[in-house]
């Protein structure tokens, strides 16, 4: 009798498997994207409305390069560049203190630093100007001597030391100083404490173990943000105007008080605004890659890979051993 056989015709007990037709592959159906395309023409017309908008406008665009290039303008752009430079870089090195005393054991270090922060990131910037710039309501004499005594070392009326420069310089860079002291101990608290405790072990300072393991590290943090705060601080400098400091809002505006051509002097501002922003976006953008291209070596850090070194050396080096008689 002969066996019985599958509907396909298979053997029971046959390892292989039936064989069937291939599967037909489903048809390819492309997205029709349709927001992106609406999206993209309107933003377009947006785009070709404004354009047609301006050019109606009643405004002298032929004279708009001449005040890019003009005098008062470029006098305006020096007192914005010089400003912001230096009020950041005061900014930076007074907040690395305060956050060295935010961070440090001592409480009246602690409670100064927290009290510096909450005072200057609390008032506004204008507000911190004015104030510096009308010292002299308060004390129309800057002394320095021995107190109960008449002893005088300097005496000269604030007025005279309190110029338009000296007022935006401490007002901007006080400010700057609370929020660099915030960005500058986030940093510092980013790294790791493993590397700090291995480097008090072989015998590094505070100092050394700073400079060699914790800034090195810490830079990675610290940098993006600082960096924004740079362009906030050059575009921060044009409320200086109102204490009469020639930058490039108050250059602008002593050209249009002559032609009434207010439009055109605001826009070559602008431009130079959006020329100085962007040489500085730049320059941050290469400082972070050449830190992260500074971690991605093998070994880390120079910091991190000289502490190791040291510390392998230290473990492979031989106890000492008392000897007896």
């Amino acid at each position: 009798m002969a066996a019985p056989s599958s509907a396909t015709g298979a053997r029971p007990g046959d390892g292989t498997r039936a064989s069937s037709s291939p599967r037909e592959l489903l048809p390819q159906v492309r997205l029709k994207h349709w927001g992106r395309w609406i999206s993209a023409i309107v933003i377009v017309v947006l785009i070709v409305a404004l354009v047609i908008g301006a050019s109606q406008g009643n405004i002298s665009y032929r004279d708009i390069p001449y005040y890019v290039i003009s005098p008062i303008i470029l006098q305006g752009l020096v007192g914005t560049i010089v400003l912001a430079v230096v009020a950041q870089v005061s900014a930076v090195i007074i907040g690395v203190v305060i956050a060295l005393m935010r961070i440090s054991r001592n409480p009246v270090a602690q409670a100064f630093a927290a009290g510096y922060t909450w005072l200057f990131r609390g008032l506004p910037v204008l507000l911190q100007i004015l104030l510096w710039y009308n010292l002299a309501l308060i004390f129309p004499r800057l002394q320095l001597g021995i107190p109960f005594t008449d002893v005088t070392f300097i005496d000269v009326s604030t007025n005279d030391i309190m110029t338009t420069f000296v007022a935006a310089f401490l007002g901007l860079a006080l400010n700057e100083s609370a929020y660099m002291a915030e960005i500058v101990r986030a940093g510092l608290k980013s790294v790791d404490r493993g590397q700090i405790e291995a480097a008090q072990s072989i015998g590094q300072t505070p100092m050394q173990r700073m400079g060699r393991i914790v800034l090195p590290q810490a830079m990675r943090v610290i940098i993006p943000p600082t960096g924004n705060d740079f362009i906030n601080m050059l575009k921060g400098t044009a409320m200086a105007s109102v204490i009469g400091y020639l930058e490039l809002i108050k250059a602008a505006n002593n050209i249009s008080s002559f032609n009434l051509q207010v439009m055109e002097t605001l826009i070559a501002a602008a431009i130079w605004y959006m020329v100085i922003v962007s040489v500085a976006s730049v320059g941050q953008y290469y400082l972070e890659r050449s830190f992260d291209r500074q971690d991605r070596r093998p070994g880390g850090t120079p910091g991190a890979r000289s502490l190791r070194r040291k510390v392998a050396a230290d473990l492979g080096r031989a106890p000492l051993v008392r000897s007896t008689p």
